[in-house]
């Protein structure tokens, strides 16, 4: 997994949905930050073994479809694909980029690596975006979330007629954030949240949550 390359400005680190790759993710989402050159955009692949011997790109084991808000996960698998997201945003830190200048997102299994990374992270992020996403961890994790990474703000958007994860899970995952104390915005979409009106969305939320007063951000 190769980390970001650093520089001045920004990160959007965008973790690929399970049997998707980053330069999927690069292809479909890029071109909609183009006119934000602050912000660089990194899009890794990781794969690992899901369904008995076969191989695809994912993070962490699938115990099986359709998730729900009470699917059991691989807490392990989870927790070592977390500590390879935190490698990666640790680095960018030592490069001199800010936390608060970085942003983790994800699509439905990257959602969920997104938003359980930024919650063990020990510091506060620029924010997170949850695309049709779910809380990957037990509800006993929620006495090890940091003080500091309680206070990383979440854009939450899920599709009703999500059918690999449920409605269900992500609004239960929005629950658990707001009873941390966290802010979660939460955006329900009548279909999948992967059209061209979420990713703009997604552009205005970060533009309220980062300082980039350069007169990029427009539509």
């Amino acid at each position: 997994m190769a980390p970001p390359s650093s520089a001045a400005g920004g990160l959007l680190l965008w973790l690929h949905g399970s049997a998707e790759t980053g330069e999927q993710s690069r292809a479909q989402v890029a071109p909609y930050f183009s006119a934000v050159p602050e912000l660089r955009l990194s899009f890794p692949t990781t794969p690992i073994a899901c369904y008995g011997d076969e191989v695809i790109t994912a993070w962490f084991g699938i115990p099986g479809v359709p998730i729900t808000a009470t699917t059991v996960r691989d807490e392990k698998g989870v927790l070592k694909a977390v500590e390879h997201v935190h490698e990666m945003i640790n680095k960018e830190v030592a490069s001199g980029t800010s936390p608060t200048s970085i942003f983790v997102c994800g699509l439905s299994q990257g959602g969920a690596l997104a938003i359980a990374s930024v919650l063990l992270y020990p510091q506060t992020l620029g924010g997170c975006v949850v695309f049709s996403g779910s809380i990957p961890l037990s509800k006993s994790f929620a006495e090890k979330v940091p003080p500091e990474a309680r206070k990383t703000p979440v854009l939450w958007l899920h599709g009703m007629a999500d059918g690999l994860v449920l409605f269900e899970a992500g609004h239960a995952g929005c629950a658990f954030l707001q009873e941390l104390g966290m802010a979660c915005e939460f955006k329900v979409v009548q279909k999948h949240a992967r059209r061209v009106i979420q990713i703009l969305d997604t552009r205005w939320w970060m533009k309220s949550s980062i300082i980039f007063d350069n007169g990029y951000w427009s539509v």
